[in-house]
């Protein structure tokens, strides 16, 4: 007859708490470190690998029957981003309620920039794509679609809307998480377009 030692049962217990807490543990961080970044206004506090290197290779096709007069908007790929120029790469989709939010917000960062905004259109249908830009106006200079969201993987993208600045050498310079208001707009967005203008002309 053998009889328990409680002794070297009661370490070998706590260990196997250990092994099913700790994962638990840091998912809890790691959430609350997330929704902190989201909650605390500053989107550009999400941790993003591609930051300083370049864009991904990912080639975004035209979103078909979209024209400016007679020509059709083209999509782009990776050599559009590195001709020297500062470039807004937005993500977004017509089902996507925080991007009509924001919307108005390209087109006015267009009227004060200038700078070339290229569209990435997120698993959507080409013709409620074509009714959205319809109906809200088209900021983008390029719009490409990412049927599959093969593209948004490979840039990182967390949801829509999302939006990166691209230096004019190809390297993500900045990312914007969800929405642009009027207040990232002014405080962050324009100010990461100019500070990436100067690095470009050195």
């Amino acid at each position: 007859m053998t009889t328990e030692n409680p002794e070297i049962e009661q370490p070998a217990r706590r260990n196997r708490t250990a092994w099913v807490v700790a994962p638990l543990v840091i998912f809890v961080i790691l959430a609350l470190i997330f929704a902190f970044a989201l909650s605390s206004g500053d989107p550009s506090k999400l941790p993003s690998a591609l930051i300083g290197k370049p864009a991904p290779v990912a080639e975004f096709g035209p979103l078909e029957g979209l024209r400016i007069g007679e020509n059709q908007v083209p999509g782009f790929d990776q050599k559009e981003l590195s001709d020297g120029k500062v470039t807004v790469v937005n993500f977004w989709a017509s089902w996507c309620v925080p991007c009509v939010q924001e919307h108005p917000m390209l087109l006015e960062l267009k009227k004060r920039t200038g700078v070339a905004i290229y569209g990435v259109n997120y698993k959507d249908k080409s013709s409620a794509a074509r009714r959205f830009i319809g109906r809200y106006g088209n900021p983008y200079d390029r719009l490409g679609t990412d049927p599959n969201g093969r593209g948004a993987i490979e840039w990182g993208v967390y949801g829509m809307p999302e939006t990166f600045i691209i230096d004019g050498r190809g390297k993500i310079a900045f990312k914007h998480v969800g929405p642009i208001s009027e207040k990232s707009l002014i405080n962050t967005v324009i100010p990461e377009i100019e500070k990436a203008r100067k690095t470009a002309a050195n």
